[in-house]
């Protein structure tokens, strides 16, 4: 029986194959900036989302493990990023500041080396992209525990950009402070949502401390970190960035607590097979009009996965519809459907079709 390789010889051989990788990363990335002086020549898009999508479909198929499946997806997006940013700056608007779930799903959809700019709100986001200073923003749509984000909504009503992906975050609220000590605690500060997602846990450990409403949860954290008697609630990214300890992780009051995260563009998505379609529309109230809107859906076999009614600002007692379906609107029974009810809507706006978050 053959002995067991020594820890040296291990080593030995991670070395010659880091060492493998890291050509085989220098020649991907010369063969990317290549592709960029090609596009540029033909006055192509630079960035190709369906292309990015079939290197990840084929790179997990031939994944044989043990690296999971969503591990060897970040490590392909980080790759892609990189060799991005050689082609041309990739520009992505968020809601900022750093270390805002914004930020963190905007990574997570874009990877480090694109070039993420924070914006102060989501009109700014929007502003950003319609002006062509971003190709892409990323504003929060809806969470699970606290429901839809209203002012999202509201600005897809006069804007013309599409969405053109998802983004799915779980959200995990870790209570920060500069000693990591519960008992130091005078104040705890926080955006209103996660205030929210976590009322029951405050409510149960620290009944007592005034809970203070801020812009964002990365201006919580820097607050506290200049503050030795408060708390925030934050992500772990922003512990990191501003100096806190850990008091207590993961206190949102539900376990399954996601956040939905829009990506709007100019210009439309491909159709991938496996996507999402969805509109805003208005129509008069009327004795059926619920039936009605949902009947042509419901006959061709179209699944609605979400539907959201909004109030008209400029009218009382009217109301804007936002609604989800599955299928891309190049898809015939798609099209039907919202044609046939946009001839008794009194105004209707597909807001784009994009591939299902994974």
């Amino acid at each position: 029986m053959s002995e067991s390789p020594t820890l040296e010889q291990l080593r030995t051989e991670i070395d010659a194959l880091d060492a493998r990788i890291v050509e085989s990363l220098n020649h991907r990335a010369k063969i990317a900036a290549a592709v960029g002086r090609l596009k540029a020549s033909q006055d192509r898009d630079f960035h190709v989302p369906s292309r990015e999508r079939a290197v990840y479909e084929r790179v997990t198929r031939l994944n044989e493990g043990p690296l999971p499946e969503e591990a060897i997806r970040s490590i392909f997006r980080e790759i892609m990023s990189a060799c991005l940013a050689l082609e041309s700056p990739l520009k992505v608007a968020y809601m900022g500041p750093k270390a805002t779930f914004s930020h963190l799903a905007t990574m997570q959809q874009f990877g480090l080396s694109a070039q993420l700019e924070p914006q102060k709100s989501i009109p700014a986001v929007f502003e950003e992209v319609e002006k062509g200073k971003a190709l892409y923003g990323v504003v929060p749509v809806e969470n699970s525990t606290e429901g839809v984000i209203t002012h999202t909504l509201d600005m897809f009503v006069d804007s013309n950009l599409q969405i053109t992906a998802e983004i799915i975050l779980d959200i995990h609220h870790d209570l920060l402070s500069r000693t990591g000590r519960m008992e130091d605690i005078r104040k705890v500060y926080s955006h209103p949502q996660p205030i929210a997602q976590c009322r029951n846990w405050l409510e149960e450990h620290l009944p007592n401390v005034p809970l203070v409403d801020v812009a964002s949860t990365a201006v919580a954290a820097q607050i506290v970190s200049e503050d030795y008697t408060a708390a925030a609630i934050a992500s772990e990214l922003a512990a990191s960035m501003y100096d806190l300890k850990m008091v207590h992780s993961r206190i949102e009051d539900q376990v399954n607590n996601v956040t939905r995260f829009l990506v709007i563009s100019r210009k439309p998505s491909e159709p991938t097979g496996n996507d999402k379609t969805s509109i805003l529309f208005s129509v008069k109230d009327e004795p059926g009009i619920l039936y009605r809107m949902l009947e042509p859906f419901a006959r061709r076999g179209v699944n609605l996965s979400k539907i959201e009614s909004r109030p008209v600002k400029t009218k009382a007692w009217e109301y804007i519809f936002f609604l989800d379906m599955v299928g891309h609107v190049s898809e015939q029974p798609v099209t039907e459907a919202i044609e046939e009810l946009r001839g008794f809507c009194q105004f209707l706006k597909i807001l784009g079709s994009y591939p299902k978050a994974r």
